[in-house]
């Protein structure tokens, strides 16, 4: 025959309901950084991936587009000098 021993059967619950409450308060604390962190990135002007990629290809284009007249410009200058 078994005899159970009370102390340490509460002192078990206490560790096992104090387990508890610290997983409770780390997915708290979790949500609530995300939230923060969700919050911060709204409040700055960050821009998309996508929109970022069509900036620095119009970017490219007026480079390209610069180049050309610049050559032209040159042809130009060279033929009335």
């Amino acid at each position: 025959m078994q005899t159970r021993n009370k102390v340490l059967d509460d002192l078990s619950q206490l560790m096992t309901n104090a387990m508890g409450v610290a997983q409770g308060a780390r997915a708290e604390a979790e949500t609530a950084m995300k939230s923060l962190i969700d919050r911060w990135l709204a409040d700055r002007d960050f821009v998309t991936r996508e929109e970022f990629d069509a900036v620095r290809a119009m970017a490219q284009k007026a480079r390209e587009e610069n180049e050309a007249l610049k050559a032209r410009i040159e042809a130009l200058e060279q033929r009335g000098a």
